[in-house]
């Protein structure tokens, strides 16, 4: 599907979204993701097509992605990073199951790291927005206070994540080091009902899912959304 870039937000420094108009509806699932196309001269070897998890909620009029930009950017990066409103891309079908439960009394404990945050982004806005009532957490990892962002959706949605700095000022008051399975279970004891959605770069869920299924967690317990292509722990 045809989609024209509407307009860019500059969020951080180094993190931008892209709001879209696409030429049909598109329909998606809040933590959904979908694989753009765009086309540019001389693509490295990861070429012209990527996965982004779609930020925004389907209550807003546009489908939105939201990315980290970094020295090192592949040429699909650095070609996002040089789209213009007006120009053109393609969007896939939305898919994936980091959605949330149909079991609205099914308590959940929300982990992201870094820009992992972008699915549980759109589901906490698409609740905020809707006034559905979930029994939930939330733990989130960054590098630094600037990667803490969508601060005005955790206040609409009266939601106060746990934030953990790995190399935080000496002015950050909150929590530091690394996010670690003490931490999550430190957070509330879940039951045999809770579910566990982690999402981040590849080691820290790899490292994350390891510790917590030695803790006693089920596997069917963890719902996982690896985002490749970021290899630091709070990326």
């Amino acid at each position: 599907m045809r989609a024209t870039l509407h307009h860019i937000d500059d969020v951080t420094d180094n993190i931008k979204t892209f709001w879209f108009e696409t030429e049909q509806a598109l329909q998606w699932t809040p933590g959904q993701f979908t694989e753009i196309t765009l086309k540019h001269p001389k693509p490295d070897n990861r070429g012209t097509k990527r996965w982004f998890t779609i930020s925004s909620s389907p209550t807003e009029e546009m489908p939105a992605i939201t990315t980290r930009f970094t020295g090192e950017s592949s040429s699909f990066k650095r070609a996002l990073q040089q789209l213009a409103p007006g120009q053109e891309v393609d969007f896939a079908e939305p898919m994936g199951d980091f959605v949330l439960p149909k079991l609205i009394q099914t308590p959940l404990i929300f982990v992201a790291g870094g820009i992992g945050v972008t699915p549980i982004h759109s589901m906490v806005k698409w609740l905020a927005v809707t006034g559905e009532v979930r029994d939930l957490r939330f733990l989130w990892a960054v590098h630094d206070e600037d990667d803490i962002i969508f601060t005005e959706t955790w206040e609409n949605a009266n939601l106060e994540p746990t934030i953990i700095v790995e190399e935080p000022s000496a002015e950050w008051g909150g929590e530091r080091g690394r996010l670690t399975a003490e931490m999550i279970l430190g957070l509330e004891q879940p039951s045999e009902e809770t579910l566990i959605y982690l999402s981040g770069p590849e080691p820290m869920l790899e490292a994350l899912k390891k510790d917590l299924l030695k803790r006693g967690l089920k596997p069917h317990q963890l719902v996982t959304d690896f985002f490749p292509g970021y290899t630091g722990y709070s990326d």
